[in-house]
């Protein structure tokens, strides 16, 4: 693509951060989008990646009215939609079970609870923090292609480990055809590796020790970017403060 090339407004809002492509097509309908100052209304516009794009207060209000919350996800639940009779981890989302220590301001109603989805995933098996949100842009920060926001797991494992296999957890494995990106492995304490991710392949981690002769007993995510599970007790949830960014 060169900037001599139109581009479909709504990809470029992504791009750019500003919002999920399905919210700037809403923004758009509702013409709360202006490219050089004048209002586009019309799905489909294409304009120039060089032109520039800002949104309405309204749209500004309605990304503030978002709610992202951070979950100590338990053993037993799923990141997303109910499957195999395991409940989704969505589900610890109530007034009983947020943490009496949040320091957020803002005031719980149950009807947050729409369109939070998770933005990555923790398998059934793991524990951790899993972020829940209703913010397009927070979601394409974390799970987007190109995002550069690591995450850290604790690993409790059963085995031996070489230094030859903890070259290749660090980096030369390859899982679904497909070589992996350079990650951060090593050991925290006698039998629980640290391990730090740009990616995450569907169980990947687990994967990865396998494939070296390692069997994972415990799984637990303690760090997306630069936010922390901290103290968050298991099954309770917060609010992303505004003053945290990942």
């Amino acid at each position: 693509m060169t900037s001599n090339e139109k581009v479909r407004l709504s990809k470029l809002m992504s791009q750019q951060g500003l919002c999920s492509r399905r919210e700037a097509d809403a923004y758009i309908e509702r013409g709360w989008v202006y490219v050089d100052g004048e209002r586009v209304a019309e799905l489909g516009t294409r304009i120039y990646p060089s032109q520039k794009i800002t949104l309405n207060k309204a749209a500004q209000t309605s990304q503030q009215a978002r709610v992202t919350i951070l979950l100590n996800k338990p053993v037993g639940y799923v990141s997303g939609q109910a499957e195999q009779g395991y409940k989704p981890a969505a589900v610890l989302f109530t007034a009983d079970t947020r943490w009496l220590e949040d320091k957020s301001l803002q005031r719980f109603n149950p009807m947050q609870a729409k369109g939070l989805a998770p933005a990555g995933r923790l398998d059934i098996d793991s524990t951790g923090l899993l972020v829940l949100t209703q913010d397009g842009r927070i979601a394409r920060q974390l799970i987007g292609e190109d995002s550069p926001i690591d995450k850290e797991y604790l690993v409790r494992v059963q085995g031996k480990l070489g230094e030859r296999s903890m070259s290749l957890l660090n980096h030369g494995l390859s899982l679904d055809g497909e070589a992996l990106k350079p990650a951060k492995v090593s050991w925290q304490n006698e039998d629980q590796l640290r391990f730090v991710l740009r990616e995450g392949k569907k169980r990947q981690i687990r994967r990865m020790c396998e494939m070296v002769g390692l069997k994972v007993t415990g799984l637990k995510r303690i760090r997306i970017g630069k936010v922390m599970l901290g103290d968050l007790p298991p099954g309770q949830w917060r609010y992303l403060r505004e003053d945290e960014r990942f």
